[in-house]
């Protein structure tokens, strides 16, 4: 099972290695695609984890357990090709590589998979050919 959440930390337990007890105690693997972490602070994280449906089940008991809130990611961003006019300003501001230049094409590219929905290409793209989509929550 493989699923993009958002994770939130009350000030309270931010300091504690979720992560970490998430990959040893419960076999999760978690891929971190944002993170907004203060110390003694709340936080925020957005990750993708993946594990056997049970064990995802029981981990996200643990971090709800902890006070962690624990939400899917409810909003996509979509490249409309259509709109694109392949200037690649949106390629250079990319963290996650989710939007690329192919070559030799010199053609834009993008991958939804990687998006980490950043949100950084909607500013950069002159031609408006990036959109946010708003997802109903679970």
């Amino acid at each position: 099972m493989k699923q993009k959440l958002v994770l939130r930390f009350p000030a309270a337990v931010v300091e504690q290695p979720f992560i970490y007890i998430l990959a040893k105690e419960y076999n999760v693997v978690a891929n971190i695609l944002k993170a907004n972490i203060n110390p003694r602070k709340e936080g925020s994280m957005v990750v993708e984890l993946t594990a056997a449906p049970e064990e995802f089940a029981t981990a996200l008991q643990f971090l709800q357990s902890r006070g962690v809130e624990v939400s899917p990611l409810e909003q996509q961003i979509i490249w409309v090709e259509e709109r694109c006019t392949q200037c690649g300003a949106c390629t250079v501001i990319c963290p996650s590589n989710a939007l690329w230049m192919q070559r030799p094409e010199m053609t834009v590219a993008f991958c939804s998979e990687k998006c980490v929905v950043c949100e950084r290409c909607l500013k950069a793209c002159p031609a408006r050919a990036v959109e946010a989509l708003y997802l109903a929550g679970e």
